[in-house]
């Protein structure tokens, strides 16, 4: 029996940790000043986050067809693949798992499709921990089950430099984006299970202190990682603040969120993704 694990490249997982583990990721699309780039592949992060505050027209994202992943399936049976596990960024924020699950019924193995009801490294996580559990010889249905287990457990939150980019993609409407930034308004993006929801708080320094409150109620925690959109130095900031309530984690993985998600909530985000320890029976 042979696992592989496939993923999309809004997991933000680090190149070390998916060359390690073998794991195969598709490219989102981005759209950028009439050019069309392969997430991860035609342009850097740090090369988008320089040239997005500057762009007369606001950059799209799109999902590859069910025919990408359906050469990628059929790539890794040619290379010994039995089984193969797709995890991917929740439908609620891209079609990407309706073109897995389409290409998922034309291949010659099993193909197990899983919604990891998560963003960025919420889906990371998933992702890492499938690899593990497979190199570690479990079967599809063994790791489905810990993933089953894992994903309620897992939060993302991060804190928003500025409505702008929410306005600019559509998600906000311009008399809200100039409200909020005319007082000072930092908005929160959570992503729990499935369910993306908001929060609106005054000032960066409260904007902090509420994202190290969401992340400490997840407390013990198996894993934490600061996720940020360009803003290394303000996600080192908010490690400081919040250090002292994760004594077990000596250095967090800190991540520059894809461009994909970054189109939407701008440079200068910053904050946590944490999976809570599972509750001991």
């Amino acid at each position: 029996m042979t696992i592989r694990i496939v993923t999309d490249s809004t997991c933000d997982l680090p190149p070390s940790e998916i060359a390690r583990h073998h794991i195969t990721i598709i490219p989102l699309y981005i759209n950028m000043d009439d050019e069309s780039y392969l997430d991860g592949i035609d342009i850097s992060r740090q090369e988008f986050y320089e040239r997005l505050p500057s762009c007369t027209i606001v950059p799209k994202t799109a999902v590859p067809g069910s025919e990408v992943f359906l050469r990628t399936y059929r790539r890794l049976v040619a290379e010994g693949a039995t089984q193969i596990l797709s995890i991917h960024i929740s439908p609620t924020l891209s079609a990407v798992i309706d073109m897995a699950r389409m290409a998922a019924e034309q291949v010659e193995v099993p193909v197990t499709v899983i919604d990891s009801r998560q963003l960025s490294l919420g889906v990371g996580f998933a992702v890492l921990r499938a690899a593990e559990e497979a190199e570690a010889g479990h079967s599809i249905d063994e790791i489905v089950a810990l993933l089953e287990d894992q994903i309620p457990r897992t939060l993302v939150v991060a804190a928003l430099e500025t409505l702008e980019f929410l306005r600019r993609s559509g998600r906000v409407n311009g008399l809200v984006s100039g409200i909020g930034n005319l007082l000072s308004v930092k908005p929160l993006l959570k992503m729990h299970d499935g369910v993306a929801t908001s929060e609106r708080v005054r000032t960066e320094k409260r904007a902090f202190q509420r994202v190290i409150e969401l992340a400490s109620e997840m407390r013990p925690l198996e894993h934490l990682a600061l996720v940020h959109t360009n803003a290394a130095e303000k996600a080192e900031a908010l490690w400081q603040q919040a250090k002292h309530l994760f004594p077990d984690i000596v250095k967090p993985l800190s991540v520059d969120v894809t461009p994909v998600l970054g189109a939407h909530i701008g440079p200068g985000a910053v904050g946590f993704a944490c999976v809570a320890a599972p509750v001991k029976r």
